[in-house]
Order: C-alpha cells, then sequence, then structure tokens
C-alpha cells in the first residue's frame, strides 16, 4: 500500500465529512442572516485569505516539499531547520498583517465595498491570522512527512468547533443588526480554527522526533541557505496564491461597482453576490476535497520520487491523479447540474441560484483538475509557471467580469461566466505546462468512456428524479435519484476499468474486499 494512496485516501474522507459540515454551517448562516447578511460575510472573507496568503508566504508547500526531499535521505537536522526558519518568518508576518487588518477595516468598508456593515466582520475575524500562520507550518510538517491524519483531524475539529458555535454566535448577535450576526459568524471560525491549531500542537509534541526550542535561535542563524531554499519554492507559490486571493479580494469591489453601473442597487448588489457566492460557488466546490486531497498528497509523493530519481513513478502518480480528478469530476458535474434547484431548496430554502449552478457545473469539471495540476508543477519546481498561469487568468477574469456584469441584460450573471472563463482558462495553461515539462499521453478513450458515464448516469437520475420518484417527499426523492444516478456512474466506471483494484482497495469500508481481490 503505497503512502501516496493512503495519505489521499484518508484526506478524501475526512474532506467529505469536513465539507457536509462546512455545508451545515453554511446553511445554518443562510438561514439565520439570510442572502444579504451571507453577502457581508462574502465581502470580507477575501480579505482574510488575501491577508493569510501574505502571512503563510507559500510555506505549507515549500515546508511539506522540503521535508519529504530530507526526509528521503533520512536529515533531521534538515527537518528542523526547515520548521524554525518557517515558524519564524510566519511569526513575524503574522504580527505585522494581524494589526494592519484593524487598521485597514474602517477604509476596506467604506471605500472599496461600498457597504459600511463589512467593518465588523472583518474585524471579527482578524485575530485568526496569527493562529492560521502556526498551524500552516505544522500542516506542511505533517504533509512533508506525510503522515495524513494529524492534518485531516485538525480539519475536522475546526468544522466541528465551528458549527457547534455558529448558530449560538449568530443568533445572539442577529439582534443588533445583520452586520453583527456576520460578525458572529466570522468569531466562531476564529474559534475553531484556535481550536485546531491546539490539537496541531499536541500532536506534534506527541510525534516529533527533536526538540525545536533547543537552540533556536542558532537554527534561525544558521539558516539562510533553508530560507533561501523555502523562498526558492514559496515565492512563485505565494505568487500564485496572491493572485488568486487578490483577485478574489478585487472581485467583490469589481463586482458591486459593475453592477451599480448596471443600475443595480447596492442593497441588491450585495444580495446578489451573496446568492452567487455563499450559495452557488460552495456548492460547486464542494466535491473539490477529493482533487485538493490529491493535491496535497501530491506534493510530498512527487517530491520524494524526483528526489530518488524514479521518473517513472512521478508519471504515474501524475497519471493516477489525472485520471481520478477526471471521474470524481465528472460525477459531481452530472449530480450537480440535474439536481441543482432541489438540493438549493434543500439546503437553503429558496432555489434563486439555480441558474447559476446550471451554467456554470459543465465549466467546473475543469476546476476539478486545476488543484491537482497545481501541485504538479509544484513538485517539478514549476511554481513560477503556475504563477504566470494565474496572473492571466486572474487578468483575464476582472477584464471579463467588467465587461459583463456592466450589461444591464447580464448583471451578475456576467460575474458568473467571468468565473467559468477563468477556471477553464487557468486549467489548461497548467496542463499545457505540464505536458511541456514531462513525458504525459493523454488517454482519449478514458476521457470518451468518462462522458459516456456521465451522459448514461445523468440520464438515469433525470429519469428517476421526474419520473420514477414522484411520489416520494423532496428530500426523499432527492437522495434516491442522486443514489441511482451515483451507483449507475460506479458501475460504469468499473466495468470500463477507470478505477484501478489498487485505488478501490484503499477506500474506507469497501476496501476490504477489494484488497482480498488483489490477493487472489
Amino acid at each position: 500500500m503505497s503512502k501516496f494512496l493512503r495519505g489521499t485516501m484518508i484526506l478524501i474522507v475526512a474532506g467529505l465529512i469536513t465539507r457536509v459540515l462546512g455545508f451545515v454551517n453554511r446553511i445554518v448562516v443562510a438561514r439565520v442572516i439570510g442572502g444579504e447578511g451571507v453577502g457581508l460575510y462574502m465581502m470580507a472573507m477575501p480579505t482574510l485569505v488575501l491577508a493569510i496568503t501574505i502571512t503563510q508566504m507559500g510555506l505549507p508547500v515549500a515546508i511539506s516539499k522540503l521535508v519529504a526531499e530530507a526526509e528521503a535521505v533520512g536529515d533531521r537536522q534538515r527537518v528542523k531547520q526547515i520548521l524554525v526558519v518557517s515558524l519564524t518568518m510566519t511569526g513575524i508576518l503574522s504580527v505585522i498583517f494581524f494589526p494592519a487588518m484593524i487598521l485597514l477595516a474602517p477604509f476596506l468598508s467604506q471605500t472599496l465595498f461600498t457597504d459600511p456593515r463589512t467593518y465588523y466582520p472583518l474585524i471579527a475575524i482578524a485575530p485568526v491570522v496569527p493562529i492560521i500562520a502556526i498551524s500552516s507550518v505544522l500542516r506542511g510538517y505533517f504533509q512533508g512527512k506525510q503522515q495524513m491524519k494529524p492534518y485531516a483531524y485538525s480539519q475536522l475539529l475546526e468544522q466541528i468547533v465551528r458549527i457547534s458555535l455558529i448558530a449560538i454566535c449568530t443568533k445572539a448577535l442577529l439582534p443588533y443588526g445583520i452586520e453583527y450576526a456576520a460578525a458572529g459568524a466570522m468569531l466562531s471560525s476564529v474559534i475553531g480554527e484556535f481550536a485546531s491549531l491546539l490539537y496541531l500542537l499536541y500532536m506534534f509534541k506527541l510525534k516529533k522526533s527533536m526538540k525545536v526550542r533547543a537552540k533556536f535561535f542558532q537554527y534561525v542563524k544558521a539558516g539562510k541557505q533553508t530560507f533561501i531554499s523555502l523562498m526558492r519554492i514559496a515565492l512563485p507559490t505565494t505568487g500564485s496564491r496572491l493572485i488568486g486571493s487578490l483577485s478574489w479580494f478585487l472581485e467583490p469591489i469589481v463586482v458591486a461597482n459593475s453592477l451599480a453601473i448596471a443600475g443595480v442597487a447596492t442593497t441588491l448588489a450585495t444580495k446578489q453576490y451573496g446568492q452567487l457566492t455563499g450559495y452557488a460557488l460552495p456548492l460547486l466546490m464542494l466535491p473539490s476535497f477529493i482533487t485538493y486531497s490529491l493535491s496535497t498528497s501530491l506534493v510530498p509523493a512527487i517530491s520524494e520520487a524526483a528526489a530518488q530519481k524514479q521518473t517513472l513513478l512521478v508519471e504515474h502518480r501524475i497519471q493516477q491523479a489525472m485520471r481520478l480528478s477526471l471521474v470524481t469530476g465528472g460525477l459531481s458535474v452530472v449530480v450537480l447540474y440535474v439536481f441543482a434547484e432541489p438540493l438549493m431548496l434543500l439546503m437553503y430554502g429558496t432555489s434563486e441560484a439555480t441558474h447559476f449552478v446550471k451554467v456554470m457545473a459543465p465549466f467546473f469539471l475543469f476546476y476539478y483538475f486545476q488543484g491537482p495540476l497545481q501541485a504538479i508543477l509544484q513538485s517539478l519546481d514549476l511554481a513560477k509557471a503556475a504563477m504566470t498561469n494565474s496572473l492571466i487568468g486572474a487578468a483575464v477574469k476582472i477584464a471579463c467580469i467588467f465587461a459583463l456584469a456592466t450589461q444591464p441584460n447580464l448583471g451578475i450573471m456576467g460575474a458568473a461566466l467571468a468565473i467559468a472563463i477563468n477556471t477553464v482558462l487557468v486549467t489548461l495553461l497548467h496542463f499545457a505546462t505540464v505536458v511541456k515539462a514531462v513525458s504525459y499521453s493523454v488517454y482519449v478513450s478514458e476521457y470518451a468512456k468518462t462522458c459516456l458515464s456521465i451522459m448514461a448516469a445523468g440520464a438515469a437520475g433525470y429519469i428517476s428524479f421526474h419520473h420514477t420518484f414522484v411520489m416520494f417527499s423532496l428530500p426523499m426523492r432527492t437522495l434516491a435519484a442522486i443514489a441511482v444516478t451515483t451507483t449507475v456512474y460506479l458501475l460504469l466506471l468499473i466495468i470500463f476499468q477507470l478505477m484501478k483494484r489498487e485505488e478501490l482497495a484503499q477506500i474506507p469500508a469497501i476496501g476490504a474486499f477489494f484488497a482480498k481481490k488483489n490477493r487472489k
């Protein structure tokens, strides 16, 4: 059993639970504070992500890669050097950006977001910056050692704590106004992240093979070469994430101003943006926990193989990641497209954002490839190329938002189309870069078989929902039809051999059956 597959499956299972809990969290927020409150919440969120991106400096990926390489040759002193230098850097940066977020909150809320009520969510979320700065270093360390359980469990703990507090915080502050309730939702996130950090610190103390505090400053002073190695990977990685974060930061600003040009009132624009980014996009991104898990496992797996000069293993890992992205993304697209309206009704109590999901779902098949492709580029020391691709995509997205969202006949749908264009463009650029860098064969038959599976599963799901299970209540009818869709799709994957026995054997609960088949 490979560390790559085992780690990936652990992260996939944890990611599934985390995303489901995250959706419960979003449903509670949406039902308590409504579309306008979600709009305030989502307008403040990009600022947080931007601050975290700058604070992390791309170090989690760099730490994961360098620790994996050091572990491959058994250099424990190198591992400690990486940890010490990384903690020093993120500590300094978090001290800078934590107060900066608080000081800039009035300007951001009143001038850039055009809605002063975003001030309170911005203030509430600021304390999370130093917390995530430290936890990201520890997560990178565990990923580099290909120990995925601490990382996975910390994510689960964070969601459990957040979901336990979200209703309490939002309802307690709602009488004071929607902006205070949105701030309460942010506050529950801060407490959840803090609980996650405490768990990671405990696991690190339990599992570590060195004393980090011993001769800490000596390691800092002697860490020039380690610093350079980290920056060589981290800066281009930061560049890619910074571009994405800046793009997301600018997105609500450009959308709000574009909708104003189109004649949409500020309150309505906030609500529409909340429907797109708070209802539709989280649903579209829900399946990405699988490809995110692949991305997290790919960096150390490919880095270790490359450090040991195992070229064939590198190519095998890339093929494996692309095929798994294809088959999981295919199921996601068909479920989201066919069941967009009932899913919206069941989760949010409204179907207002259904049209966004239906329009964007086919394009998001490309999104499920994007994370693994970027991880492959980072593993192959091509983070700079990934950054360039992200920059091109971000520039095109912002330009398309302004060009399309200012049209009165498109409005907020123009922003949705711009996001879809960005997704397709960046993925294709990443793919072209990977193909240029390494030996990679595209198996057209696999893509053809997957398309056939998608169409057959979609047809089965549509017939089941609209004709077979019409006597059931909406929740039972939706679940039954999705079960039929998934079963048909999985059966076709097995028939077409798009899922290998080695991969199926890693799936919890049913994996033992396939493992026995392998031994036979």
